[in-house]
């Protein structure tokens, strides 16, 4: 078998500063549990996998990487995950809103600086 069994053939990788932080923000606001976690020689987070509903991330820890991500997800209620993503610590970048498509849509800055957009389909 090429790959693990359940896994998409593309898994976004994210290289933040504070991977700990990521993972907390991550459980809080999606209730996902870490898959996987491997530790450096000094403790911090070199690598884990956490499954977002049908999607695994991976992400990794290197500080002063200056690395910018965003990342888009769809989730069954965007009002209640944005809640959920500013209690965790995040920053709105904009309120969920409707523009030129079927997505209500908000954008949040967690701990290290990755981007979450989060999103739910309206009808």
């Amino acid at each position: 078998m090429y790959k693990p069994q359940g896994y998409t053939s593309v898994s976004p990788y994210l290289i933040v500063d504070n991977a700990q932080a990521t993972l907390a923000f991550i459980k809080a606001v999606f209730d996902a549990e870490p898959h996987a976690v491997h530790h450096g020689e000094d403790g911090s987070v070199a690598h884990a996998e956490v499954w977002i509903d049908d999607t695994v991330l991976m992400f990794g820890e290197w500080k002063g990487s200056g690395a910018v991500q965003h990342v888009h997800v769809y989730v069954p209620d965007v009002l209640a995950s944005f809640e959920k993503a500013r209690q965790a610590g995040g920053k709105a970048v904009q309120k969920p809103v409707r523009k030129d498509d079927p997505d209500l849509r908000g954008g949040i800055v967690d701990p290290s600086g990755t981007t979450w957009w989060l999103s739910t389909r309206q009808a």
